[in-house]
């Protein structure tokens, strides 16, 4: 039987502003993904697109003297464009506003009314503008959004609406979720979804009145549906509900959707597979809720005033190191997967994303291929002798046991465990060389040995190429290029396919991919001498400090937060909580029995909800943190001095 289209969708994006780094991440994922999959064979259809009947997009429309239509298609070109210069290959780019869509929303309400889902009710309450969110009493805190990463002022709403019966489903959907263990992801988010379901769902308020904007309730033009009702039916849309009954049959579940965290517990994982069971069709195979990507520790956006559009970081990326536009956004595409798990938050550093070019990708990848390649040329004029002959050895296993950590990786949305797996590859690739030393061997004139040596680095950068081609596509050609390899050596089943690497052909020029940033060229982040100077502390301050070893006996999650981890300590005197923001670079259970570094008298405080008595010590190392832990066997309670 042959395999449906992998349909992959990204949450569509507000017009209300131009594209950022934000949701270029999310794109940037679905971009990956995308041709992850098309490298293993599989025909794929990915999905973006913009959303454009928000009330917050008729205010920016207001703001800019123009009408709303006018406005989003203005804008929405910008996000198309944004993608296309960052080569994110998406198959169809959705409006809200094109009549394909409008008549699937209208459509999909007569039916829900017809059948009884919907009813009409008075209603009053809060709304906020920019979460385009309803919000009971309880949930609205000193007047405000109750989204921390909103908090601004909502409106109160009284009015006539439709409602959809979402307290119909609450069992159904528990059932659902209990039955398909793989439908919400990650686990900790699926966990806030069936504590949020379990409180009681409420009936949703699905249309507003008609301020001009939206699309008109059929037969009632005074009202418009509610925009997340209409947002979210833009998957159906694409895929030919209504419209195209092969297509639909062709791509229908979605494999996989991707959305940030604000939107995946209230509407993607409750609203969007209830109103799927109202219409009796098949709910999608992986809903994926991921983190926010931040700066100075707040989430990227355009109601945050902090965003950064995609391309502009790829140029500034370019100008300093001297590479292209597209090998720019490859590097940022590494940066992003490999710095942070996906689906954590993540905080977007210019000094990390240096760093990263630098060190993984122009010294140590870039030693693998150009330093291997240079011998090539200058031992051999730039051609491996036909009769080389190599198995490939340790370098062959490793890289067979690589390919098939990657592709489990991948699979599983592991993107940073799956790099990882690669630049264990490309270190021993690097080591492989040293330890030869083909300089040595080309002195003792061993040149059978020298032609195998070198024929075993390539060959490995050769399936480096092949195993980061969807991460950094442009890249990865440019490997493959100057290895002479051609297009059917870049298919996934070659990554584990030892031997592949021509002999008897000249190879390309070696020319480095990744040109190294000066340091000089990075802005410091370092405080000048002076200022320095001015935060010196006496020894009796110091004194004042309680710095002891500590015994961690538990460590968890704290809910609701990536970064966060609640730990219970042995401080020599008793046990005490505290929250440490080290969940990015510490699995909790590794922690379990470990001595840590303490500061003890620090004034108890409340983090995201829970006390933390005191402090652990670890160290910034460009933004990681490093737990810091004693080398000997130290009794809890030992002081610090």
């Amino acid at each position: 039987m042959t395999e449906k289209t992998f349909y992959l969708t990204t949450p569509i994006y507000y017009v209300n502003a131009e594209p950022h780094i934000g949701n270029a991440s999310t794109t940037i994922v679905a971009d990956v993904i995308s041709r992850f999959q098309r490298q293993r064979g599989r025909k794929t259809f990915f999905l973006t697109g913009t959303d454009e009947h928000a009330l917050k997009v008729m205010e920016a429309a207001q703001e800019h003297g123009m009408d709303p239509k006018s406005y989003a298609d203005m804008i929405a070109p910008r996000f198309a464009d944004a993608w296309r210069e960052a080569d994110l290959r998406y198959d169809d780019f959705i409006r809200t506003t094109e009549p394909r869509h409008i008549k699937v929303v209208q459509a999909v309400f007569d039916r829900l009314r017809a059948q009884g889902d919907l009813y009409k009710g008075a209603y009053q309450g809060w709304y906020c503008v920019s979460d385009e969110t309803f919000f009971r009493e309880s949930e609205v805190v000193d007047g405000k959004c109750p989204n921390p990463e909103c908090g601004k002022p909502v409106r109160w709403v009284e009015e006539e609406n439709y409602y959809f019966r979402l307290s119909a489903y609450q069992d159904r959907l528990l059932d659902y979720i209990e039955k398909n263990p793989d439908f919400l992801q990650p686990d900790y988010r699926k966990n806030e979804v069936i504590s949020f379901i379990k409180q009681g769902l409420q009936d949703v308020s699905v249309t507003r009145v008609n301020r001009g904007w939206g699309i008109p309730v059929p037969g009632e033009p005074d009202k418009v549906v509610y925009v997340w009702m209409d947002a979210l039916l833009n998957y159906l849309t694409a895929a030919g509900y209504l419209s195209d009954d092969e297509k639909f049959k062709e791509l229908w579940p979605p494999d996989l959707q991707l959305m940030a965290k604000d939107i995946f517990v209230r509407f993607h994982s409750t609203f969007w597979p209830a109103m799927l069971m109202a219409l009796e069709l098949p709910l999608p195979k992986v809903l994926f809720g991921h983190g926010f990507w931040t700066i100075d520790g707040r989430k990227i956006g355009k109601s945050l005033g902090n965003a950064i559009p995609p391309v502009k970081v790829a140029d500034e990326l370019a100008a300093r190191s001297g590479c292209d536009r597209f090998t720019a956004v490859d590097a940022i595409r590494y940066y992003m997967l490999r710095e942070v798990p996906f689906g954590l938050d993540g905080d977007f550093s210019n000094a990390g994303l240096i760093k990263r070019f630098n060190s993984d990708l122009a010294n140590d990848l870039g030693n693998l291929l150009n330093r291997s390649l240079s011998m090539v040329h200058r031992y051999f004029g730039g051609v491996i002798p036909e009769s080389t002959k190599t198995n490939g050895g340790e370098l062959r296993a490793m890289a067979e046991n690589a390919a098939a950590e990657v592709e489990s990786a991948f699979n599983q949305l592991k993107f940073s465990q799956g790099l990882e797996a690669i630049w264990r590859l490309v270190s021993a690739g690097n080591k492989f060389v040293e330890d030869k030393a083909p300089w040595n061997l080309y002195k003792n004139g061993s040149t059978a040995e020298l032609a195998e040596v070198l024929y075993d680095a390539l060959e490995t950068a050769r399936i480096v190429s092949v195993m980061t081609a969807s991460v950094m596509p442009h890249a990865a050609l440019k490997m493959q290029e100057q290895l002479a390899a051609d297009d059917e050596s870049a298919v996934w089943r070659e990554a584990a396919a030892w031997g592949r690497l021509k002999t008897g052909v000249r190879l390309g020029e070696p020319k480095p991919i990744f040109p190294r940033i000066e340091e000089n060229k990075v802005e410091s982040a370092a405080k000048p001498k002076e200022q320095e100077e001015k935060n010196m502390i006496t020894y009796d301050e110091f004194n004042k400090l309680d710095i002891r070893i500590a015994e961690v006996k538990s460590a968890e999650k704290v809910e609701g937060a990536d970064k966060l981890l609640k730990l219970v300590v042995d401080d020599g005197e008793g046990e005490r909580q505290i929250v440490a923001g080290i969940a990015l670079w510490y699995d909790p259970d590794t922690l379990v029995g470990r001595k840590i570094v303490l500061l003890a008298n620090l004034q108890p405080a409340k983090i995201r909800g829970v006390e933390s008595n005191g402090m652990l010590l670890a160290a910034d190392i460009d933004g990681r943190a490093v737990v810091l832990m004693p080398d000997q066997d130290v009794p809890a309670g030992s002081r610090v001095r």
